[in-house]
């Protein structure tokens, strides 16, 4: 069935599928799917104390891999395979050991085979702790396999 058939709901919950059972590091991390969506992704994760850095806070990276990753689902909802042309990240606050993150990414614009998606962290309390904003570049108009290669 081509995708341009499939109601987009579903073709989203696919994605989303497919990517989760090809990811390695979201595991690892603890970062689960709360919501997906045409164009949207919400992950959430709970900052463990092994997740800390020099300062006692957690790292950045971390989170980095949090937004990232709420981004590469939200871009790859459209049924292709998307990949990130470029990723930044402004970080607000703080996160601390034992803080449920969530990372809401959103699709901003899309033209042709480029899209910019901007993703919001916030803590339990609803307090902005990071906003990453992500460019997008379609590799392809059909997912890979398992093994990733066409």
């Amino acid at each position: 069935m081509s995708h341009t058939h499939k109601d987009p709901q579903a073709l989203a919950e696919e994605a989303a599928a497919a990517m989760l059972a090809m990811d390695r590091v979201g595991p690892l991390l603890g970062i689960r799917l709360v919501k997906i969506a045409p164009g949207a992704c919400t992950l959430s994760m709970t900052i463990r104390p092994d997740m800390g850095n020099g300062h006692g806070i957690c790292h950045g990276g971390m989170i980095f891999t949090l937004a990232d990753s709420a981004f590469a689902y939200a871009c790859n909802t459209g049924g292709g395979s998307a990949v990130a042309a470029s990723g930044s990240i402004d970080f607000l606050a703080p996160a601390h050991v034992g803080d449920e993150l969530t990372a809401v990414a959103s699709t901003v614009w899309r033209r042709g085979r480029s899209g910019i998606h901007e993703t919001v962290v916030t803590n339990q309390k609803g307090e902005a702790i990071a906003l990453f904003r992500g460019r997008s570049q379609l590799v392809s108009a059909t997912r890979p396999p398992p093994g990733g290669r066409e």
